[in-house]
C-alpha cells in the first residue's frame, strides 16, 4: 500500500507540473495584449467591490427600517440608500459585462492562433505520420483543444479568479467589522470545502479521461465507416457497421453513468460542508445580536456574504473537472505541436533554381535506397537520370517501387542512402514549397475536396481566371462534360468527389495539374480510369504537353509510354532494363514480355 501511495503522488505531482507547463505554453498568446488584460482585471476588482457592497448597503437599509414601525418606514429610510443599492447592483453588472466584453478579443484571438499553428503543423507533417492517424480522433483533438483554451480563460477569469478576490474581500471585511472567530470559520468551511472538491475530483478524473478514449475511439469508427460509405454498401454491412459502432456507445454509456455516480458523491459532500459552515457563521452573527454587539442588519449581512460565496463554490467542483479536463485537451493539442516533423527544411535551405523554366529540370536519382520499414526494402540503389524537356515513364509489376519515386521526387519521405538532384540542387537542401511548386502530377487514386468542380481545378492555382480555368479543362477534355451539367463549374463533386465517375475525377486532376504549369510533371496511372477514346484524347494533349516539360510516367499500360525518350523496367525495387520502346523490344526480355502479354488480352 504504501508503495501504491508514493506512486499515485508522483504521477500526480507529474501532472500539476505538466499541467503549470501547458499553461506556461499558453501565456505568451494571452500576454500579447497587455493593455486588455490590465483593464479587464480593473473591471473585475471594481465589479467585485461592487458586489461587496451591495449587501453591506441592504445592512443599512435593514438596520434603518428596524427602528421604525413598517408604515413609518418609508419616511426614516433615506431614499439615497435605496439609489445606491440599485446603482451598485447596476454597476457590478456593468463592470462584469464590460470584463467579458473586453478580454473576449484576447480570447478569441489566443484560439484562432494556436489553432491555426497546429494545422499549418499538422500539414507540416509527413505523409508518414498521416498515413498512421485516424482523422476522426485527430480532428476531435484539436476541436477539443482549441474548446478547452476557451474554456480554461473562462473559467479562470470569469469564475476562480473573481471567486478568490470575493473571498478575500469578504474575510477582510470581517475582520474589520466583526471578530476573528467570523474569519476563521469563514476561512475553514471555504478551506474544507475546496480540499474535499479537488480530492474527489481527482479521484474523479480517470473517469472522465475514460470517457473521453470512449467517446473518440467511438467518433473514429463512426468516421471511417462514413467515409467508407460504398464498400460498406458493396458487402451489405450496415448491421454490422452498427453494431460495432454500438459497441463503442455502450462501453461510453458505462463510463458515463460511472462518472454521474461519483459526481452525485461530489455534490452531496459540497452541500455538507456549505450547510455545517452556514450553521456556525450563523450562531455567530445571533449570538452577536442577542448580546446587542450586532444589529438585524450584520445578521442578514452575514448571511447574504455566505450564500453570495458559496453560490460560485457550488460549481467549483464543475469548474475543477472543467479546468483539467480543459489542461488535459490542451495537452493533447500541444503534443500534436510537438508532433517531430520528420521531413524538414535544413537551415537557410534556398528556393529550388530551374534553370530552363520552359523545358523543365534535370533530374537525378543517384544510387538511392529507401524503405518505409527497415526490415522491407523498397528501391535498392536506383540511379537514372532524366533530361531536360524529354520524358522518362517507369514500367513494372505492382510492388517494384515505381510510385515511391514519385513520393520521393515531392519529399514526402526522405531516401535512406543515396540523393535526388533537380538541376543539380539535391531537393533535401531546398525549400520543400519551392520544390513542390515547380512538381506537379495527376495521381492515380484522385482525391477531390467536397466542393465545385471549378473550386477542385483551381486548386492548382488559386488565382486563376475563368479563362485559365476553362482552358485547362478542354485541354483535359471535360469542359463539354461540365458545361452539360445545371450549374457547370459550380456543380459540388461530394464528399472525396463521390458524385463523379473514375474518369470524370482523374480529367479534373489532369485539368488542375495543366493549370498549375509546373516544370516537371509527373503521370502516375494518370490515364487508368478512362476509357479507351478518351484515353487517346488525352495521351494526345499529354504528349503535347510533355514535349516542352520534363516528364516522369509511371505506367502500367505500355501503348501510352511507346514515345518516351527512356523507358525504365523495375523489378524487385531495382532497374533491371532500360532503353527506347525498340531498344527493348528488340532485347527480348522482361519489356517485350509485359508487351506481348497486353498484346494479346487487347491493351494495347
Amino acid at each position: 500500500m504504501p508503495r501504491l501511495k508514493s506512486e499515485f503522488i508522483s504521477i500526480n505531482n507529474k501532472r500539476q507540473l505538466k499541467d503549470w507547463q501547458i499553461i506556461k505554453n499558453l501565456l505568451p498568446y494571452l500576454i500579447a495584449y497587455k493593455a486588455r488584460i490590465i483593464f479587464t482585471l480593473l473591471c473585475l476588482l471594481v465589479a467585485k467591490a461592487a458586489n461587496l457592497s451591495i449587501p453591506i448597503m441592504l445592512k443599512k437599509i435593514v438596520d434603518a427600517m428596524s427602528i421604525n414601525t413598517t408604515a413609518q418606514a418609508l419616511l426614516v429610510v433615506p431614499v439615497s440608500l435605496i439609489v445606491a443599492y440599485g446603482l451598485l447592483r447596476l454597476s457590478a453588472s456593468l463592470f462584469g459585462e464590460l470584463r467579458e466584453l473586453i478580454f473576449s478579443k484576447v480570447t478569441e484571438n489566443a484560439v484562432r492562433q494556436v489553432g491555426l499553428q497546429v494545422f499549418n503543423h499538422l500539414h507540416a507533417l509527413s505523409l508518414r505520420f498521416h498515413l498512421t492517424r485516424q482523422t476522426g480522433g485527430l480532428t476531435r483533438d484539436i476541436e477539443r483543444g482549441t474548446r478547452g483554451i476557451q474554456s480554461l480563460i473562462s473559467f479562470s477569469l470569469y469564475s476562480i479568479i473573481p471567486t478568490l478576490i470575493e473571498l478575500a474581500m469578504v474575510l477582510g471585511y470581517f475582520f474589520y467589522a466583526y471578530d476573528i472567530w467570523f474569519v476563521m470559520v469563514t476561512f475553514t468551511a471555504i478551506f474544507c470545502y475546496v480540499m474535499f472538491t479537488v480530492v474527489v475530483t481527482e479521484w474523479r478524473t480517470h473517469f472522465r479521461l475514460e470517457m473521453n478514449n470512449l467517446d473518440s475511439k467511438a467518433n473514429q469508427s463512426a468516421v471511417d465507416s462514413l467515409i467508407n460509405f460504398e464498400t460498406v454498401k458493396y458487402f451489405g454491412n450496415e448491421q454490422y457497421e452498427s453494431a460495432r459502432y454500438d459497441v463503442n456507445l455502450k462501453k461510453y454509456a458505462q463510463a458515463a453513468i460511472k462518472s454521474q455516480k461519483s459526481l452525485a458523491f461530489l455534490n452531496f459532500g459540497q452541500q455538507t460542508i456549505i450547510v455545517i459552515g452556514l450553521v456556525f457563521i450563523l450562531s455567530l452573527a445571533s449570538q452577536g445580536v442577542a448580546s446587542g454587539k450586532m444589529t438585524i442588519g450584520d445578521l442578514v449581512l452575514v448571511n447574504v456574504l455566505m450564500i453570495q460565496l458559496y453560490i460560485p463554490l457550488n460549481f467549483l467542483g464543475v469548474l475543477y473537472r472543467g479546468m483539467k479536463q480543459s489542461l488535459i485537451d490542451i495537452d493533447k493539442m500541444f503534443n500534436l505541436l510537438e508532433t517531430d516533423q520528420e521531413i524538414a527544411d535544413v537551415p537557410n535551405a534556398k528556393d529550388l533554381v530551374i534553370r530552363s523554366p520552359e523545358l523543365g529540370p534535370e533530374v537525378c536519382f543517384k544510387d538511392v535506397c529507401f524503405y518505409y520499414e527497415q526490415n522491407r526494402g523498397i528501391l535498392n540503389k536506383v540511379s537514372f537520370e532524366i533530361l531536360p524537356g524529354q520524358t522518362t515513364a517507369v514500367v513494372g509489376h505492382s510492388g517494384a517501387g515505381k510510385s515511391t519515386l514519385s513520393r520521393l521526387l515531392f519529399r514526402f519521405y526522405d531516401v535512406q542512402s543515396g540523393a535526388i538532384y533537380l538541376d543539380g540542387q539535391d531537393i533535401k537542401a531546398v525549400k520543400q514549397s519551392s520544390l513542390r511548386n515547380a512538381v506537379g502530377i495527376v495521381p492515380q487514386d484522385t482525391v477531390l475536396f467536397n466542393d465545385t468542380i471549378g473550386f477542385n481545378i483551381a486548386y492548382g492555382k488559386p488565382e486563376a481566371s475563368q479563362s485559365e480555368i476553362e482552358l485547362a479543362a478542354k485541354s483535359a477534355q471535360i469542359h463539354d462534360f461540365i458545361m452539360s451539367l445545371p450549374s457547370g463549374y459550380n456543380t459540388d463533386v461530394g464528399e472525396r468527389g463521390l458524385k463523379l465517375s473514375g474518369g470524370e475525377k482523374q480529367r479534373v486532376a489532369i485539368a488542375r495539374t495543366l493549370l498549375k504549369t509546373p516544370a516537371l510533371l509527373v503521370f502516375d496511372e494518370a490515364t487508368s480510369a478512362l476509357d479507351s477514346e478518351t484515353e487517346r484524347c488525352i495521351q494526345k494533349e499529354l504528349n503535347e504537353l510533355a514535349k516542352n516539360h520534363t516528364t516522369l510516367i509511371i505506367a502500367h499500360r505500355l501503348s501510352t509510354i511507346t514515345h518516351a525518350h527512356q523507358i525504365l523496367v523495375m523489378s524487385g525495387g531495382e532497374i533491371v532494363e532500360r532503353g527506347t520502346h525498340e531498344s527493348l523490344l528488340m532485347l527480348g526480355q522482361r519489356y517485350a514480355e509485359m508487351w506481348r502479354a497486353q498484346q494479346s488480352h487487347g491493351q494495347s
